[in-house]
């Protein structure tokens, strides 16, 4: 990721509370190139994926098909998450999107915008929105509607 990436990610980061913990963890992509198939590098990015995720976790994936929040409807539900006492994984998919085989397995399909915006963009983007939410749910100035 570019400096500035991870200046932001870094920046929300350290805003969180303990009990908000985030585990970033990049993976390399799949075999992309000149004539290579997007389909097989979507299937080992997948694999990766699964393999890197802790096993109870519950799987949320970044589809720009996926279900869009209003900020006050993800501190709703972010606060449901931390209520559940169960751990996330969120996933931001590669160039040519996430495999099918997550999005069918994820437990939420979540869209930040109908956009296509780029992988350094989205995690900077998902970072912030999770400490704004964040902010909501603890009454902190930071989003004033």
């Amino acid at each position: 990721m570019p400096r500035w990436v991870d200046e932001a990610v870094s920046e929300y980061h350290k805003r969180l509370p303990p009990e908000l913990k985030l585990d970033i963890r990049d993976l390399p992509l799949g075999g992309r190139g000149r004539g290579s198939n997007p389909v097989k590098a979507m299937a080992e990015e997948a694999r990766r994926i699964r393999d890197a995720m802790p096993a109870r976790d519950r799987l949320i994936v970044l589809d720009v098909e996926g279900r869009s929040f209003t900020t006050e409807q993800l501190a709703d539900r972010l606060q449901a998450w931390q209520m559940s006492g169960d751990n996330y994984s969120l996933v931001i998919g590669g160039p040519d999107g996430v495999d099918p085989s997550l999005l069918d397995d994820a437990q939420l399909r979540w869209s930040l915008s109908p956009l296509t915006l780029p992988h350094p963009l989205v995690r900077v983007l998902l970072v912030e929105q999770l400490y704004r939410a964040w902010t909501i749910n603890a009454g902190h100035p930071y989003h004033r509607s």
